[in-house]
Formats: C-alpha cells, structure tokens, sequence
C-alpha cells in the first residue's frame, strides 16, 4: 500500500497557513477542522509545519502572549516530507523514528497532500477486516 492509495481515498486538500499569520488565528483553523497540523507555505512553496506540539511547547515557555505573534516564529523548519510512492511501511518508520504525526506528500516539488497517523491507522485497519472477511468467506466455501 502507497502515499498515493491513501490520498487517493482521502483526498488532495491541504489545510495551510502564511507565515506571517498570527498565531492565534492558526489555532483557530485547527480547532474548526480539526486537525492536528497544519503546512505553513509562503505561496506554493513550503516553509514549514504547525503541529498542536509546537503550539503547546511555545505556549509552555512563553506564555499567551505567543498567541499575537507570526507562525514563523513557532513552526517546524525542518519540514520531513514522502513521495506518493513510499509505503505505508516507509511512512510508519519514518513517523516512529521522527516522532512525528503528520507527513506532507511533495510531488515534484509540489505538495500534493498532506498524511497523518490517523490515515495510516485508518487504512491497516480497513485491510486487516478485509483480509479477515476473505479468510471467512474462504473458510465458509471449504
């Protein structure tokens, strides 16, 4: 199983933040959506990524005060990307290793979606009955 199977039964739509957006109107976004992330990109090009994780880290060090300043000053940088291509296996290594939730999904320098564990968990386990409803049906006809 791919990047591409999961975003072709989820979706391409991408929830995504200016840089110089406010912080407290990026927690807004996230809590109406709710979502857990959300790409901070200048135009088309990534920047960065905004996790509920940072936002609790910043707010724990700094205070509300944080809320009025720039996503910039509080996002990821250092984005971790997959390609269509990369599995599923790939993709649970990846977020294990990093420990990290939320994966953007660049195409040729593009960004085509966004995954999260939640997709990945959500896919195993729509495999997992489908194998299961097989071995019944196999067992049932034997």
């Amino acid at each position: 199983m791919t990047v591409r199977s999961i975003l072709n039964t989820k979706g391409h739509q991408i929830m995504s933040v200016e840089p110089d957006a406010k912080l407290a109107d990026a927690v807004k976004l996230l809590a109406e959506k709710k979502i857990g992330a959300v790409l901070v990109m200048n135009q088309s090009r990534l920047e960065g990524i905004l996790s509920e994780r940072d936002i609790v880290r910043v707010l724990g060090e700094r205070g509300a005060g944080v809320l009025e300043e720039p996503v910039s000053q509080v996002m990821t940088r250092k984005v971790v990307s997959c390609k269509e291509a990369d599995t599923v296996a790939e993709l649970m290594e990846m977020m294990t290793t990093g420990k990290f939730r939320h994966l953007p999904v660049v195409d040729n320098g593009k960004v085509v979606g966004l995954i999260s564990i939640g997709d990945i968990v959500k896919r195993r386990v729509q495999e997992y009955e489908s194998e299961q409803e097989a071995l019944r049906d196999y067992i049932k006809t034997a």
